[in-house]
């Protein structure tokens, strides 16, 4: 390969080569006439220039032999065309002063003087032979007293226009020689500086051009390429398609480019990525060939790939997201009909990651998700897919042929792996996970499957809900029962929001009485749905549904606004209804929903009832929740001047600790110790306890679900102050209720 400076250098060689081979042919033709002429007369032998002239006739052959391109090397060897002209001058003037007639005849000799010297010299070397040929010639013709002559003094004068014209044209040949070698040092610049490294290759395909740009981008050192097949450097899996390319290029029209995204091996050894773009050159006598353009793509390409494996995996944890599973399970399911394997997909939900969420921070939960990527990856063969859905939820795909059994057993070391203790941020944590599990079992082409990527995936989480509903920290594998159950959950819910819509819903209440006396002291607000077709439904079948849907918010709201109007409705009709209080039910979902403080305060200003006639009522595992955000919204309730109750007192198992901080009113005892307290003194002590708890703590104690005469009168031997209960009246309409008041 050549380098930057031997390029111009080349242009100039050849250039006084040719000078050099020119000017030894001139000297050999004025040496063949020499001789012509003193073989027939013209001239004596005894001349003393005949014998230098003949001898550089006999020498002429040897000097076209003599190596002239390495003897450019050397400073001296480069005068020889200056020698070789003076040759041609002194030859010449020789001739003319030995000829009578020389001055007429040999200007045309001296013009070829000039022609030669204009063809390679310098505008001011020229200048001097055109000079010295018109002087030599006026010398001529003074010596042979032909200076009156009017033929000699208009040769003169010929000769003179001719050394300018050579002057100009040698000017001319000077400029053009500059701006060549000015495009030239362009090229070359642009070639050994570009982005692109180019080489030119034969038909087929063997490399006879390579840029120097190829050593800066590529790495080959310069001319190793030359003489190799360009296909010894493609990648064996691109080389049929670059096969196929080069005929393309080949039979294209001159001035067409193809493309060509292939993978070439770099000096190094290495793979790069490059774009090819060829040109079909094979018509250009000095090219000959196609012209290939090679940029490195290698960077760009691994940026893509970035970009894809971001797009189609999880940051966190490096598994296939979402979309890359759904996928993956797509073609499962599309090679599985095609060979008439089953195929089976895993969820896995761990189970309360929230704790460790909101008790030791996000960066620990992000911790624990990645070492349950990784344990499930461990667990899995490579040929299988774990993917990561978002949250904490993480989904896995197996195939060949999967049976129920092998399913099993893989969900059972899915659930195994996730308990394995873990250490985060120096506590070690005990995860657990439900896992469901849908199997699709594929008959063949002639069979197709009945399912698709969603439907695989619905079936899945059926299934690992149904695990959560056991407890968790298990697998389920689904059935279509399951579907069966959705169905009939989406049904229901779906008769619950036209339920709200419609008004379906109406409100019973249940006395609450005073012990001691039975006088009616209040009641409590229970909800009712009065289906169109099934009748009257009690809360247990349908407050969870609405619980998990969040249409226990708005139900709940509509249940408080309408049993504040109740009160003032019996307040406004009985005085003797005016220090009932009226106790209302807050669900869990209730609580945690913005503007419930709003709400509240909007039922009390709305309906004109006292705020210390509206007791709310909160389960004691609502109470244990975030604590510090409890006791700030229980604060802003009693703000607004209404009771709170805890309901189901002395279920938990840590409300004690917690009891002093919440502002509470009333303790209720749940039915299960009431219904023991006459014949269970486990059940009796406890209810002693929480009657003595509420004394100290200055509360008052309110038992629910009593039923005989025997458990009122030994809880009102206790010290609790208000029961409630079938014993003195069950839930009823608000009309049975008004009965009571007119009687009391």
């Amino acid at each position: 390969m050549r380098n930057r400076t031997t390029v111009v250098d080349e242009h100039q060689v050849e250039a006084w080569l040719r000078h050099v081979r020119l000017g030894l042919v001139v000297c050999g033709a004025l040496s063949a006439l020499g001789a012509v002429l003193v073989v027939i007369g013209a001239y004596p032998a005894e001349q003393p220039w005949v014998a230098p002239m003949l001898t550089v006739g006999v020498l002429l052959p040897a000097a076209l032999r003599l190596p002239w391109r390495r003897l450019y090397r050397y400073p001296l060897a480069r005068l020889a065309p200056y020698v070789l002209g003076l040759m041609e001058w002194a030859g010449i003037t020789a001739l003319a002063a030995n000829d009578p007639q020389g001055p007429v005849f040999y200007p045309g000799a001296y013009t070829i003087v000039l022609l030669y010297a204009c063809v390679g010299y310098s505008a001011r070397v020229v200048a001097g032979y055109g000079a010295l040929c018109v002087l030599g010639f006026v010398g001529l013709a003074t010596a042979t007293g032909l200076v009156d002559d009017g033929s000699t003094i208009g040769l003169a004068g010929t000769l003179l226009v001719l050394a300018i014209l050579s002057v100009a044209l040698a000017a001319s040949r000077e400029t053009r020689d500059a701006d060549w070698r000015r495009d030239d040092k362009r090229a070359l610049a642009l070639v050994n500086h570009a982005s692109d490294g180019v080489v030119v290759v034969d038909a087929a395909g063997r490399i006879h051009y390579q840029s120097p740009s190829m050593t800066r981008i590529f790495g080959y050192a310069p001319d190793e390429l030359i003489g190799r097949s360009s296909l010894s450097l493609v990648h064996p899996d691109d080389v049929a398609r670059t096969r196929a390319w080069f005929a393309q290029v080949s039979r294209s029209e001159p001035g067409t480019v193809a493309r060509l995204d292939v993978r070439l091996r770099g000096g190094d050894g290495g793979w790069r990525h490059v774009e090819l773009a060829g040109a079909n050159q094979l018509h250009d006598r000095d090219l000959s060939g196609l012209v290939l353009n090679a940029h490195d793509v290698t960077a760009r390409k691994a940026l893509e790939e970035q970009l894809s494996h971001h797009t189609f995996h999880d940051p966190l944890t490096g598994l296939a997201n979402r979309a890359l599973f759904r996928n993956r399970v797509d073609h499962a399911i599309a090679r599985g009909q095609r060979t008439g394997s089953s195929i089976a997909l895993f969820l896995v939900d761990l189970d309360n990651f929230r704790l460790v969420n909101d008790g030791l921070g996000p960066g620990s939960g992000d911790q624990l998700l990645a070492t349950v990527a990784q344990r499930l990856r461990d667990e899995l063969r490579p040929s299988d897919t774990v993917a990561r859905l978002g949250g904490d939820e993480f989904a896995v795909l197996v195939e060949d042929d999967v049976t129920e059994l092998s399913a099993a057993g893989v969900a059972q070391r899915l659930v195994e792996a996730v308990r394995l203790p873990a250490v985060i941020d120096g506590q070690q944590i005990v995860a657990s996970a439900s896992v469901g599990v849908a199997i699709l079992k594929i008959q063949g082409p002639d069979r197709p499957a009945r399912s698709d990527a969603d439907g695989l995936l619905r079936d899945a989480d059926l299934a690992m809900y149904a695990a959560k509903a056991g407890g968790g920290n298990q697998y389920a594998i689904f059935d279509p029962a399951m579907h069966a159950d959705l169905l009939a959950e989406a049904r229901q819910r779906s008769e619950l929001e036209r339920a709200l819509v419609e008004g379906q819903f109406v409100v019973h209440y249940q006395p609450i009485v005073e012990l001691s006396s039975t006088r009616l002291v209040g009641v409590e607000a229970l909800v009712r749905w009065n289906h169109p077709e099934r009748g009257l439904i009690g809360p247990g079948a349908f407050i969870p549904l609405a619980e998990a849907t969040g249409l226990v918010v708005p139900l709940g709201r509509w249940v408080l606004r309408q049993s504040c109007l109740q009160l003032a409705r019996w307040r406004a009709t009985f005085p003797q209804a005016a220090n009932v209080y009226m106790s209302v039910n807050l669900s869990a979902r209730q609580f945690q929903a913005p503007g419930l403080i709003d709400d509240v305060a909007a039922a009390i200003a709305d309906t004109g009832i006292p705020a210390a006639n509206l007791t709310l009522e909160l389960t004691e595992t609502l109470l244990m929740r975030d604590t510090a955000a409890t006791v700030e919204a229980l604060a802003a309730l009693k703000t607004l001047g209404v009771k709170l109750a805890v309901d189901d007192f002395g279920t938990g198992y840590s409300a004690l600790s917690y009891l002093r901080r919440f502002p509470v009113d009333v303790l209720k005892i749940d039915k299960s110790f009431v219904d023991g307290i006459v014949t269970n003194q486990e059940d009796a002590a406890l209810a002693r306890t929480i009657v003595e708890l509420g004394r100290t703590l200055n509360l008052l104690t309110l038992a629910e679900g009593i039923e005989s005469s025997a458990q009122s009168s030994q809880l009102e031997t206790l010290g609790c102050t208000y029961g409630q209960g079938f014993l003195f009246a069950r839930p009823t309409e608000p009309c049975e209720v008004e009965a009571l008041l007119r009687r009391s």
